[in-house]
């Protein structure tokens, strides 16, 4: 029966991974593999087909001398009793060093633009650890998107997880390619880089966001790992931890504040579904695993600050909600676990606005800790809140006037109804290549309520108005 080798008494030599040939069945992308006394969660594994092919594989489960390996390629038609495994005694770990910056990998950390391997002697675990609380540093610092409905109204701070939730068709690709050329740290001399993660996009999809990275520029501070849809699923659940490992070492080696942007954590959440039904486990909610929510933790949580160190890991990720539902169980599960999150709508989108980010539902909760007179400017909190009540009022008198008709609303009323109306083609409408600074997005936020008069503006400080207001009579 094969065994893993062990250390003789007499020549003392190390452990030798041998091959077992001991596959007892193959379901979906697991291989169940007999007579292995002690394998390790995470554990790498080497496949041998019969063809000579190799191709690699990871520990999920380990019992009663039974392995199961997740494999990161196709398993159909794969031979039982022609296959090998090889354990190798190591986890899944990344070669990092500054060499990082400027690549594109494949899911599993192997170079796609044709350049050669990262040579390092520093190689990391991939799965990472936890970040202690205690260690943790409050998220304080803006960083600029270039983007008004995120910079002015639901502020991205340094630190922060802040997901962006879309649909189907939506253009969430085209924001966080932007978002990936625009990001930087407002008034700082300080290193920023942005670490890309792709998993499930389609090959059009691929070459959309290398073309907008190498034509700007913006590839060169930029890591980027990319799963297609046409590679193994399970290369999905890889590549974030991939991405985030890389991440660490830029953030808290090289002193980089670093964005990560993970996209679609749909497709991710997805490839966990396939691996739990594979195992025959009890499904949760809509035959998602019930350790779903443990397992995202798992990703976002690995953003933040540490005390003593000066870089940082700011998180983005996007994920589609199936249906446009936002009570299934990825964006609900997300939605407890990271720290806001910015709605891209539908109804904008086809009212021809661009991004079509819905401010209402959309939400920073650590947009006071990045705000204010040092970070941004001293009105930024009283324009954001008062542009808020405005376009939620402005919203329900369209709805009031779509019944009664807009000539039924009071002059107030219809000022309201204006300002709703320039805010959405003023204020959240802006180029694909528009980089605004937070002070033009202020400028333009006071320019839609000068619509309005002083005795409306209840949410800003009065010293505020007088110091900003754009008056009418300068008004064009």
């Amino acid at each position: 029966m094969a065994a893993k080798g062990t250390n003789s008494p007499a020549s003392a030599a190390p452990d030798v991974p041998i091959d077992y040939r001991t596959v007892d069945r193959v379901t979906g992308p697991l291989l169940f593999v007999r007579d292995v006394a002690n394998a390790a969660y995470g554990e790498i594994v080497e496949i041998s087909l019969p063809n000579g092919e190799r191709r690699q594989g990871q520990v999920l489960d380990s019992r009663k001398g039974l392995a199961i390996v997740q494999v990161f390629g196709p398993t159909m038609g794969m031979n039982v009793e022609a296959t090998s495994v090889k354990f190798l005694g190591e986890v899944a770990t990344l070669a990092v060093s500054d060499e990082l910056l400027g690549r594109v990998f494949n899911g599993l950390g192997e170079p796609r633009d044709g350049g050669p391997k990262i040579v390092s002697a520093t190689r990391l675990e991939i799965v990472g650890n936890a970040m202690n609380p205690y260690s943790r540093e409050e998220p304080s610092e803006f960083i600029q998107t270039g983007i008004s409905t995120i910079d002015g109204m639901n502020t991205l701070v340094r630190g922060q997880k802040l997901p962006i939730f879309s649909g189907a068709g939506l253009p969430h690709n085209q924001i966080a390619a932007q978002i990936v050329r625009q990001a930087k740290l407002r008034n700082s001399s300080e290193g920023f880089a942005v670490v890309f993660a792709a998993m499930g996009i389609t090959s059009e999809e691929a070459n959309f966001f290398l073309k907008e990275f190498q034509s700007t520029g913006a590839l060169e501070r930029a890591v980027v790992f990319l799963n297609l849809s046409s590679d193994p699923s399970m290369e999905r659940v890889v590549t974030p931890r991939m991405a985030l490992t890389a991440a660490e070492f830029l953030a808290y080696e090289r002193d980089l504040h670093v964005l990560v942007v993970l996209t679609d954590m749909t497709n991710y959440c997805e490839a966990l579904r396939e691996i739990s039904a594979a195992r025959d486990e009890v499904p949760g909610r809509r035959g998602y695993p019930g350790y779903m929510y443990t397992d995202l933790a798992t990703i976002y949580e690995r953003a933040g600050k540490i005390h003593g160190r000066k870089g940082s890991i700011t998180q983005l990720p996007i994920l589609t909600m199936p249906a446009d539902d936002v009570t299934h169980p990825i964006p609900d599960l997300t939605g407890y676990i990271t720290e806001g999150q910015i709605y891209v709508s539908r109804e904008l989108q086809r009212r021809g606005v661009y991004p079509p980010i819905d401010v209402l539902p959309s939400l920073s909760r650590l947009m006071n800790q990045g705000i204010g007179k040092t970070r941004t400017r001293e009105d930024h909190r009283g324009v954001a809140d008062q542009l808020f009540a405005t376009y939620a009022t402005g919203k329900d008198q369209r709805a009031l006037s779509a019944i009664v008709g807009e000539e039924s609303l009071s002059a107030v009323d219809r000022l309201y109804l204006k300002s709703a109306d320039r805010f959405e083609t003023q204020f959240v409408n802006q180029g694909p290549d528009e980089d605004r600074t937070i002070d033009q997005t202020l400028s333009i936020g006071w320019d839609i309520l000068s619509e309005l008069p002083d005795s409306e503006l209840k949410r800003i400080k009065p010293e505020f108005v007088e110091k900003y207001r754009v008056r009418k009579s300068s008004v064009t």
